[in-house]
């Protein structure tokens, strides 16, 4: 069964998601690769949880190569960060090229967007991998619930 939302829910999800990211830094000084990314995680992990699963697989490629192209390159700051996003930015539309051209794939077969795998690369980078999926798994749960009791989305 594929659960739909609209963008009043869109909405409702990343202003939440935005909330308790900020509250959840001040707390423990962790960011789930951005402000936005846990509220579309929220929604994309009910209705395209593949999606979620491909996302999360091209941030891990675009910072295992940054790290190891750190090695040969002067990589930081915004140089850093813009190597980041380019290379999850072609890693992502390579694979949407790839699983388009395949017959029969759905949309789950993409990621959430060609910035977001960017931008939970550069918290990994940043702050490192266990702890920005233990961030972001957290608030997009956490999310999520909030959701489920706010408006009643039920999956």
């Amino acid at each position: 069964m594929v659960v739909t939302f609209d963008d009043q829910t869109t909405r409702i999800a990343i202003v939440v998601g935005i909330v308790i990211s900020m509250l959840w830094y001040e707390r423990r000084n962790l960011s789930p690769g951005g402000v936005i990314v846990p509220g579309l995680v929220a929604l994309f992990v009910v209705t395209r949880p593949l999606m979620i699963i491909y996302t999360l697989v091209v941030a891990l490629i675009t910072y295992l190569t940054v790290k190891k192209l750190s090695d040969h390159v002067i990589l930081f700051g915004r140089r850093r960060f813009g190597a980041l996003m380019l290379l999850s930015f072609a890693y992502a539309w390579v694979l949407e090229m790839i699983t388009g051209s395949l017959a029969g794939l759905q949309a789950e077969w993409q990621v959430i967007g060609f910035i977001i795998p960017g931008l939970i690369a550069n918290e990994m980078e940043r702050q490192g991998l266990f702890e920005t999926l233990y961030t972001l798994a957290a608030i997009s749960t956490a999310t999520l619930v909030l959701l489920y009791i706010f408006i009643g989305w039920t999956w």
